[in-house]
């Protein structure tokens, strides 16, 4: 049995990453679950105490110390998913600072709590995203490879650096590089309109690389990284099969039996979306060598199987 400690448990990750928990708790002492939330009133909506006997829930602000950092002592593992959204607002001044802070001074209390807490968490497993490495149309990155110099880069570098103050202290540290995470909602609801609609097609010129990654599959990884003592450091939350955005967008038209040829040109996206945009008109080629080496095995590591479960449940 483990108590984890999770913040970010409302999101589209972090929910399913409870789920689990609580499935894997109705056996004989499961685990038990403590969700930090800046609303605890959605947090017992998603995860109701009739479903979820084993969830505790606790309000907290994530930039701000707080009585939440006592419930930290106790706990096995913490798993910190907490962020804001990068594709939902255009990229203001205002708002990259906001996706600044979120992830940075939140880790930054997420560590101090750990570094207080008797008995102190044995593990932290802390997101990040292949955002680190830039982007390129030829290069390939690894976990092994050099941060980029955009501002999601940036940001990500700043995540990392403060996530690893915590292991002066003896807790283990695992860094996950999510990819793009597919499944039922997030990042794939939003490109399934147009292809509905008959209106699919490549984002930007096709292309660019797309690293994508199923949903279980990460949530997978985040229990094999609490539970597997010798893995630690970085990890890519990638799937071992990047795709170029032409052949994601032609797969997904084969999965929805959907025509895939009306291109959607950058600029609409960057008038859309701002400096966002080049999330999907540049991308990377990113490949989980870490991942691999350390045995986790992978669910859905070719892309059109990934597809078929998500959008028809098989």
């Amino acid at each position: 049995m483990m108590k984890i400690a999770i913040t970010g448990a409302t999101g589209f990750v972090g929910s399913r990453l409870v789920e689990r928990l609580n499935l894997e708790s109705s056996q004989v002492e499961g685990h038990q679950v403590l969700v930090l939330t800046r609303s605890p009133e959605r947090a017992q909506r998603i995860f109701p105490a009739s479903a979820y006997p084993r969830v505790e829930i606790m309000g907290y602000t994530p930039t701000e110390s707080g009585e939440w950092q006592r419930a930290i002592a106790g706990c096995d593992g913490v798993v910190n998913l907490a962020g804001a959204a990068i594709t939902d607002e255009r990229w203001t001044p205002q708002r990259k600072q906001e996706i600044l802070n979120s992830r940075v001074k939140t880790t930054e209390k997420l560590v101090k709590a750990i570094d207080q807490a008797e008995p102190r968490p044995r593990v932290l497993v802390n997101a990040s995203a292949i955002g680190y490495y830039g982007t390129s149309e030829t290069a390939t990155f690894d976990e092994a490879s050099h941060p980029g110099d955009d501002f999601l880069a940036q940001v990500c570098q700043a995540w990392e650096a403060t996530a690893a103050q915590v292991k002066a202290g003896g807790t283990r540290l695992v860094v996950l590089r999510f990819g793009i995470v597919l499944g039922d909602g997030g990042a794939l609801e939003k490109m399934l309109t147009p292809f509905r609609l008959f209106a699919g097609g490549p984002l930007g010129t096709g292309k660019q690389w797309f690293s994508w990654v199923h949903r279980e599959d990460v949530v997978n990884l985040i229990l094999f990284s609490l539970q597997h003592p010798e893995v630690e450091g970085v990890l890519n939350a990638t799937a071992p099969d990047p795709v170029r955005m032409a052949e994601f967008c032609q797969t997904l038209g084969q999965v929805l039996n959907r025509p895939s040829w009306l291109p959607v040109p950058g600029f609409a996206l960057e008038v859309l979306l701002g400096d966002s945009a080049k999330l999907v008109l540049e991308g990377q080629q990113v490949l989980p060598k870490r991942t691999l080496a350390a045995n986790f095995d992978y669910q859905y590591p070719k892309l059109e199987p990934a597809l078929r479960e998500i959008l028809q449940g098989n």
